[in-house]
């Protein structure tokens, strides 16, 4: 039942409820965007569909607190059938958003506020990123203890607000205002200053990063052996204070990876497994697997052309060695 009262001039009508007006399905529904956060996606949802993501938590049952950051680490699947349901979006897809089953998952920033600038928040982001989105969102790899540094742009990831140094709060926004406002203070997050990492910790920082996305695809036995390496560089470091990175800042551990460029690298693999430790030191060695295999490409190449023959077949115009190596690599 609807109807109207008016009270010192201000007209107070009732309307339907939400679940009621919206059955079968949410009247707005948004795709996805690459590397996508599911949190993050369903922030953008529930403001799509004028709801604060404070109030969202309800509409899917769920309690309050730090509730769509639960979601990334596990998803109940009648939550992601109600999402597939009352989006449209497929099931597969809203899962993948997610990090269950992640081999690398205890390598996320731990979910937690605090306020102390040398702790860990749960997530991370790069302002110019934010910044070049038509629609800013927060990507998966971001809410990784090994990244410390956008890809794209070169510069460091930012894990609180500069201007009230709260962590990322989008969850407990009460109003409708996009996920890159501070919800504490109202600050926008894209015109956070940029501030620089030197180019020894992001080389560093990339052939890790490259060596966990290959053991992962992988499936390797060795890829537990790997996160508690990782896990352990402050150690390694000697941070003091700090057994784990996942317990770190973004600032602290842009210094502990500072720190790891002046130690020897065999920190991250063991001896005793050959093979796994001689694919791991040559991408430490070259800063990074594309690294790698460029300088592989470059070798065969110079080999070839001091080596004429002409008896050999010449290789296409449009082969490009690099690229097939690369495709190459994913199947051995």
């Amino acid at each position: 039942m609807t109807g109207v009262a008016v009270r010192e001039g201000l007209a107070i009508e009732i309307r339907e409820r939400y679940s009621d007006v919206a059955e079968s399905r949410w009247p707005v529904s948004v795709d996805p965007f690459p590397d996508e956060l599911l949190s993050s996606w369903l922030h953008r949802l529930a403001l799509a569909n004028g709801i604060a993501p404070r109030s969202f938590a309800g509409v899917l049952g769920l309690g309050n607190g730090m509730w769509s950051p639960r979601l990334d680490l596990h998803l109940p699947r009648h939550v992601a059938a109600l999402l597939a349901d009352q989006t449209g979006v497929p099931r597969e897809a809203i899962i993948k958003m997610s990090m269950t089953g992640c081999a690398l998952i205890p390598l996320l920033l731990p979910r937690r506020e605090n306020a102390h600038r040398n702790r860990s928040t749960w997530m991370q982001y790069c302002p110019l990123c934010l910044a070049d989105d038509e629609v800013p969102y927060f990507r998966r790899q971001w809410r990784l203890s090994s990244r410390i540094s956008c890809f794209v742009h070169r510069c460091s990831l930012r894990d609180r607000c500069p201007s009230c140094r709260a962590g990322i709060a989008s969850f407990d926004q009460t109003e409708l205002r996009p996920q890159h406002v501070c919800a504490r203070c109202s600050f926008d997050l894209r015109s956070a200053p940029k501030t620089s990492v030197n180019a020894a910790s992001r080389r560093l920082e990339r052939a890790i990063a490259d060596i966990c996305r290959i053991e992962v695809a992988k499936r390797s036995p060795t890829i537990k052996n790997l996160v508690s390496r990782l896990l352990h560089a402050p150690v390694v470091a000697e941070i003091r204070r700090a057994k784990r990175l996942t317990s770190l800042s973004t600032a602290t551990r842009i210094h502990c990876f500072h720190t790891l460029t002046t130690r020897p690298a065999d920190w991250l693999y063991s001896k005793e497994e050959v093979t796994v430790a001689h694919r791991r030191r040559a991408i430490l060695a070259a800063g990074g697997h594309g690294e790698l295999i460029a300088g592989f490409a470059d070798i065969l190449e110079r080999n070839q052309e001091s080596r004429p023959s002409k008896h050999s077949p010449r290789s296409p115009r449009d082969a490009d060695l690099p690229h097939l190596l690369e495709a190459y690599s994913r199947f051995i």
